[in-house]
């Protein structure tokens, strides 16, 4: 493997990451002031609805319950982006290598 696709691979994989811990912060603030957790139990709940176990605490107040539908609606969108994102130095390195290949066909 060459260091550049290394490098890349590492670039897009600390945003993908990145992107996770922002989301992660947004789901315990919503936690901590919609339903009054403290922050431990809100990293809990965040983590839990975002590695799709569901949130561990009851859910007490009306805007608890919207924040955590939203949240669990936009981990969902949050995995599927931060996948995509991480996979793109390899799936462009995949293209790279077949196009590599047609050009070479094409020569001789």
């Amino acid at each position: 493997m060459s260091g550049n696709f290394l490098r890349r691979l590492l670039k897009f994989g600390l945003i993908a990451v990145g992107l996770i811990l922002v989301s992660l912060v947004i789901g315990m603030a919503g936690y901590h002031l919609f339903e009054g957790l403290s922050w431990v139990d809100a990293f809990l709940n965040a983590a839990m609805l975002m590695g799709g176990m569901g949130p561990v605490n009851s859910l007490q107040t009306d805007a608890g319950k919207i924040f955590a539908g939203v949240y669990a609606l936009y981990c969902g969108m949050v995995l599927l982006i931060a996948v995509a994102i991480f996979a793109v130095p390899i799936l462009q390195r995949f293209l790279h290598h077949f196009h590599l290949e047609s050009e070479k066909k094409q020569d001789q």
